[in-house]
C-alpha cells in the first residue's frame, strides 16, 4: 500500500502542552495550600551545543509552570569532586526538589559516580540505581523521563498497552531497558532488539507497538512494520542535507501504521514534560515529609 498516509500522527507538542498546563495548575495549588514551590536544579558541564539547547529548554519550561529554576554552568575541565560537592549541597537544600546532571559529561568524569551522589528522592531523571531498582521491582520512585513520556503518549492517545506485543529496537539504559520494564508492568509482552538480533524485520513485524530507539537514521523501513501497528520514534538524527529525521522512515511507516509519532514534535517534547512531572512529585513528597 502506498500514497496517502494512513496513520494518525500523534502530536507530542500538543500532548506535552496539556501535561504542562496540568502541572502549572497543580504547582500553583501546592504553593497555595502548602507553601511549597517545586525547585529544579540543572548542572551542565562543558560546551556541548545540543546539551546547552536542552538545558535552556528545561529552564524555560520550569519557569513557565511556576517552578524555581537554578542552573549551574561549569567549565569542561571541572573535576568530578567539584560536581559531587555541588550535588551534595543541593541534596541538603530544601528549596530544591529535583537535581538533573545533563549528560553526556566530559570523558574525565564518571557519570555513574555523579548520578549515585544524587539523593534518589531528588533524582528526577530516574537514573539512580535506587530508582531503577524500584522500576524493576514495581516499587514507587522516579521513572526515566523519555520512557515515561512514551507511556503518557500512548495513554493520552487512547492506545491500549495490556496484552499487546511490544517490540523495542534499542537497549540503552536511558530508553530501551526502562521502557521495556514499564511496558511489562502494564502487561504488554515485550521483546528488545539490538545489533545482534537475527532477522530484525521478522521480529519488528510482530509488533502491535513498535518503538525505535536505536540512534540510527531511518533504519526502520515500511516493510519492517506490521499493518495497523503503533510506531513510536525516539530517534533524532541530522541527515547530511541538514534535515532532522528519526529512526523510522516516516512516510513508509505511516503507510502501514495506525498511529505514528513524528520527528521532531513527537516523543521529544514529552521528555521535558515528564521531567516537570517528576519534579512536582518530588516537591509533593518533600512537602508531605515536612521538608
Amino acid at each position: 500500500m502506498s500514497g496517502a498516509t494512513m496513520a494518525t500522527v500523534i502530536d507530542g507538542n500538543r500532548i506535552a502542552q496539556d501535561v504542562r498546563a496540568e502541572i502549572k495548575a497543580q504547582a500553583s495549588e501546592l504553593k497555595e495550600n502548602n507553601g511549597v514551590i517545586p525547585g529544579l536544579a540543572v548542572i551542565l558541564v562543558g560546551e556541548d551545543p545540543a546539551s546547552k539547547i536542552y538545558v535552556g529548554r528545561k529552564e524555560k519550561a520550569a519557569k513557565e509552570v511556576g517552578f524555581l529554576s537554578r542552573e549551574y554552568l561549569l567549565p569542561p575541565d571541572t573535576q568530578e569532586d567539584r560536581i559531587r560537592e555541588i550535588v551534595i549541597g543541593l541534596n541538603a537544600d530544601p528549596e530544591i526538589h529535583g537535581i538533573l546532571v545533563q549528560l553526556p559529561l566530559p570523558k574525565h568524569i564518571n557519570p555513574d559516580v555523579v548520578i549515585e551522589t544524587i539523593d534518589p528522592r531528588k533524582d528526577v531523571d530516574g537514573f539512580h540505581p535506587f530508582n531503577i531498582g524500584g522500576l524493576f521491582t514495581g516499587r514507587p520512585g522516579h521513572r526515566a523521563c523519555t520512557p515515561l513520556g512514551i507511556i503518557e503518549l500512548l495513554d493520552r492517545s487512547g492506545i491500549a498497552i495490556e496484552g499487546k506485543e511490544a517490540v523495542i529496537v534499542g537497549r540503552s539504559n536511558i530508553v530501551g531497558k526502562p521502557l521495556a520494564l514499564m511496558l511489562l508492568n502494564r502487561h504488554a509482552t515485550v521483546t528488545i532488539c539490538h545489533t545482534r538480533t537475527r532477522d530484525l524485520p521478522s521480529v519488528t513485524k510482530r509488533a502491535d507497538i513498535l518503538v525505535a530507539a536505536a540512534g540510527k537514521a531511518e533504519m526502520v523501513r515500511g516493510d519492517m512494520v506490521r499493518q495497523g501497528a503503533v510506531v513510536i520514534d525516539v530517534g533524532i538524527n541530522r541527515r547530511l542535507d541538514g534535515k532532522l529525521v528519526g529512526d523510522v522512515a516516516f512516510a513508509e511507516a505511516a503507510d502501514k501504521a495506525s498511529f505514528i509519532t513524528p520527528v521532531p514534535g513527537g516523543v521529544g517534547p514529552m521528555t521535558i514534560a515528564m521531567l516537570l512531572h517528576n519534579t512536582l512529585e518530588a516537591a509533593r513528597m518533600a512537602g508531605s515529609r515536612g521538608l
